[in-house]
């Protein structure tokens, strides 16, 4: 199986003290090679679902497939479309109850305190949010607080929260997707049981570029998918100081 490529993006000065600046990871699709086969939402259901007891195995699927990438076609072109970790976030600017935040080199989405608004989604640029149902333990979260007035009488109405890419470091502690996909069914972990076996992935404690891949970009087939990091190169200002010469 190919395996996507890491690039290392260009990285401006953050001060001109040391010129040392790291940017944002980010995963990018090369829509020359994707061949539209979604081996990449699957795999990034998988992994984010390891709650609901899914595994690699389709018998262990109880929950609606919902990754937090999504694949495009336009002609004969196809290509996931996923969040870019932007430097100036207008989500997290957006959101009236801060539940978007950065850690690690990564624009995260805090489930607890979303209250489904809808203004990040709006607010991306690239369409890359969407508003999803939330589920535990195979079973839809409902809310509280509101309910749902139907032909049937009034019905908790379930939660909806934003989703989007994390780039796995909501997984971890993690295996890594090599490892999930060796799973059957007689093998597949019970909800709850990730911490059993050491992390394959840990972003939460590393910054993201020093970890292994996303599972999507392990996943792909035919390598369609490269993680773009931001490694501080120049420490140095780009010219030294200058002093007057006499003529």
């Amino acid at each position: 199986m190919k395996r996507g490529r890491r690039v290392h993006f260009w990285k401006g000065e953050k001060h001109m003290g040391t010129g040392k600046m790291e940017t944002n990871p980010f995963v990018i699709a090369d829509a020359g090679k994707c061949i539209g086969c979604k081996a990449c939402e699957l795999a990034c259901f998988a992994v984010h679902n390891r709650k609901n007891g899914v595994s690699a195995a389709i018998g262990t699927i109880t929950v609606p497939v919902i990754p937090r990438l999504y694949v495009t076609k336009t002609g004969r072109s196809a290509a996931p479309v996923q969040c870019r970790h932007c430097e100036n976030a207008p989500c997290a600017a957006a959101c009236p109850v801060g539940a978007i935040r950065q850690e690690n080199g990564v624009i995260l989405i805090e489930e607890e305190r979303c209250i489904g608004c809808k203004a990040c989604a709006l607010a991306c640029p690239f369409g890359a949010i969407a508003l999803v149902k939330s589920y535990s333990h195979s079973r839809e979260v409902l809310q509280s607080g509101l309910s749902e007035h139907t032909e049937h009488g009034a019905e908790r109405k379930p939660r909806l929260v934003a989703s989007k890419c994390d780039l796995c470091q909501s997984c971890a502690p993690l295996h890594t997707w090599a490892e999930v996909a060796d799973q059957t069914q007689d093998g597949a972990m019970e909800a709850g049981a990730a911490e059993s076996r050491p992390a394959g992935r840990s972003l939460g404690s590393e910054p993201a570029d020093a970890a292994a891949s996303p599972a999507c970009v392990d996943a792909c087939p035919v390598g369609a998918l490269s993680l773009v990091t931001g490694k501080p190169e120049r420490t140095v200002r780009p010219f030294p100081d200058l002093k007057a010469v006499p003529l």
